[in-house]
């Protein structure tokens, strides 16, 4: 397949670059992220609500804004249809008289009940009824298809209970300021529900979700697709938590009979460790914990003073962001939590240009044909394992735009005049939504992500690569403009998707989804080999707005191996479109430029301080200097488009180079 992936034929072709947004004081051969951003970044206002900001929000705040307008329209439908409840539950957030008039009565029922408890048995009954309230719980779970047995669901228990976004977060000294705020934060949520005695309440909290996160693997640990998958009998997962009757937790989900006969616990050691907990802490302690989930988990459906008092700790002091939200902008996030595919269904209507989908099928086809070529002349890869890598590539399912099915919200009944309740509902729907799968044959037209989401994502468990609607347009792919910038951004975007499939963790799935060793011992220290240098090299990496702070070269090197591999292949892909043809040049860029030069376009982003420092932690991507600019560093075709030499910044020598894909 070759094709442009441009504008079709007669039309005028742009670049694709804002040229006027070139920043002429920084070389590209030096950083090719701030030659391209730095302008832009300087001349950015944050806005006050947001903690970073750039391609990616400006795409999805014009999404937001399409989605408001979908459900304003939506509240004027007939009652009961699908539409009228999109609106209903916006209506219900954007009540704030009737909120304010109720105060904390939401929440006094489910504060009496944990009042009322008496024993450990009643504590594990809580926990488990808190998923179907829309309450965080001590363990998650959650169902998708079993890695050994790829065409059957299963249920996962994952570890949980903390506030804080991590472990880290309770042991590392970097995060002792925000300890000693999350400590102020839970302190001055109790009494606006009522309590009193809180220094005490507080302490128990603090004490108790220590000692969960010291039971917690750590996140580069959680990342690993063998050490995650501990396939089990139900008494055997039992048997992980002496002392505890964990068939008390599963009783109360209510979940239908079998759903739990078999299940995968991803950290086993902290079911035993959230076992130590339950038996050795007091009771009240534990009765504080609820009280603070319950609380905590609600604060954004209350009163002002809840959804403020939230979000000075969870925005300000986490994020850096000094403004929360506009209502109506929670509201229209709550709706599409709630009904995001009913919203979606409409939103394609609207605003999806259908022959975007066969512009990407093109695009994808390319980028198939290049990870072809590419694995078919790996020099560091024996003739067994590239067999059963070429299978995988071959069995991959492109999913673009917007599901074939549409989600059935038929059983979901939803309020204006109740906020909470719609939230349970949404929450109880869920569960039975998930739990259901149990038993039934995969859905494979299912998606995990909304039509009107600027994202992407690989599904290892389905080998499948998935484009949602929203982000088919610039500055990631425009279809006026010619195929050069298409393939640096959109283009590196499947790339990267794809590329999933193949990095430290989705390698270890082979094409049918399932969870195996398809290598041979060789090639896989020679593939790992290459992965270290890779951590290596974003170990070193320090960002501009962390400066006391470095990467975590284990924690992002499957996305950094996504970026690697999605760069090089999009690269030989818009070769493929050429066909043999010299590309134009355009507003003085060659194709290769405009190639990079898209690519660095795609990560533009202004981040604060804070919520730099937060993602560092707990994200698995890099920041979005280095997925543009260390990337480049490892592509030879970078070196020739800008003619970089050892006297620039991005230089890198040959030898350390890293290519996988």
């Amino acid at each position: 397949m070759t094709t442009d992936a441009g504008p079709t034929p007669g039309t005028t072709l742009t670049s694709g670059i804002h040229t006027d947004e070139l920043d002429a004081t920084v070389r590209p051969q030096d950083d090719l992220y701030r030659h391209v951003n730095g302008s832009w970044i300087r001349s950015t206002e944050i806005p006050d609500d947001k903690a970073r900001y750039g391609s990616f929000t400006i795409l999805a705040e014009a999404a937001e804004e399409a989605v408001r307008d979908i459900i304003l329209r939506s509240q004027e439908a007939d009652q009961g249809t699908e539409a009228r409840k999109i609106g209903d539950v916006y209506a219900s957030f954007m009540d704030e008289t009737t909120l304010e008039n109720v105060g904390s009565g939401p929440i006094d029922p489910l504060l009496g009940e944990i009042d009322s408890i008496t024993d450990l048995g009643q504590v594990l009954t809580m926990a488990g009824r808190f998923e179907r309230l829309g309450v965080s719980g001590f363990i998650q779970l959650f169902v998708d298809n079993d890695p050994g047995d790829p065409e059957s669901y299963v249920v996962f228990l994952e570890q949980s209970g903390l506030g804080l976004p991590d472990e880290s977060y309770y042991r590392e000294e970097r995060f002792a300021d925000i300890r000693d705020k999350y400590r102020e934060f839970v302190a001055a949520m109790f009494p606006l529900a009522g309590f009193t005695e809180n220094a005490v309440r507080t302490e128990h909290v603090i004490t108790l979700e220590t000692a969960l996160a010291a039971a917690h693997w750590d996140n580069v640990t959680t990342r690993d697709s063998q050490k995650t998958y501990n396939r089990m009998p139900w008494a055997d997962a039992a048997a992980l938590a002496p002392g505890v009757d964990l068939a008390t937790w599963v009783a109360a989900i209510d979940a239908p009979a079998g759903a739990f006969d078999t299940v995968v616990v991803r950290e086993p050691d902290f079911l035993t460790g959230l076992a130590e907990q339950l038996t050795s802490q007091p009771l009240d302690a534990w009765k504080d914990w609820l009280r603070w989930q319950v609380i905590r988990s609600s604060a954004a459906y209350l009163t002002s003073a809840f959804s403020a008092t939230n979000f000075s700790f969870y925005g300000t002091a986490l994020t850096g962001a000094p403004k929360q939200r506009d209502r109506w902008k929670r509201g229209v996030s709550l709706a599409q939590g709630a009904l995001g595919e009913a919203i979606g269904r409409i939103y394609v209507q609207d605003h999806f240009d259908e022959s975007s989908k066969a512009a990407m099928d093109d695009l994808v086809a390319n980028l198939v044909e290049a990870y072809r070529q590419s694995i078919s002349g790996l020099d560091w890869m024996t003739d067994e394992t590239r067999e059963r890598a070429l299978d995988k590539l071959s069995k991959f399912t492109p999913k673009i735009g917007y599901p074939d099915v549409w989600r059935d919200y038929s059983k979901l009944q939803l309020r204006p005049d109740d906020l909470l309740g719609n939230v349970r509902a949404v929450a109880s729907f869920e569960v039975d939504r998930e739990l259901g799968k149990i038993g039934s044959p995969i859905d494979r037209d299912e998606w995990f992500m909304t039509p009107q989401t600027i994202n992407a994502y690989y599904n290892p468990g389905f080998n499948e690569i998935v484009f949602p609607a929203a982000i088919l347009q610039s500055p990631f792919f425009d279809a006026t403009r010619d195929a050069a910038a298409n393939y640096g951004a959109i283009g590196a975007v499947i790339g990267h998707e794809i590329g999933h499939g193949f990095d430290d963790q989705g390698s270890q799935y082979d094409g049918d989804g399932r969870l195996q060793d398809w290598w041979t011992e060789a090639d896989r220290a020679a593939f790992e080999e290459r992965t270290k240098a890779l951590i290596a090299q974003y170990d070193a990496l320090v960002p501009t707005e962390t400066p006391d702070d470095h990467v975590n070269g284990a924690l992002t090197i499957g996305e950094n191996i996504g970026d690697l591999g999605g760069l090089a292949i999009a690269w030989k892909a818009y070769l493929i479109s050429l066909d043999g043809q010299e590309p134009p040049v355009i507003d003085g860029l060659s194709g290769a430029e405009r190639f990079f030069l898209s690519w660095a376009q795609a990560w533009q982003m202004a981040i604060r301080p804070e919520e730099a420092s937060r993602l560092l932690s707990i994200d698995p991507h890099s920041p979005n200097e280095f997925r543009c600019n260390q990337i480049v560093r490892n592509i030879d075709e970078f070196y020739a488009t800008f003619d970089v030499t050892e006297k620039d910044a991005l230089w890198l020598d040959p030898a350390q180079r890293v290519t996988i894909w």
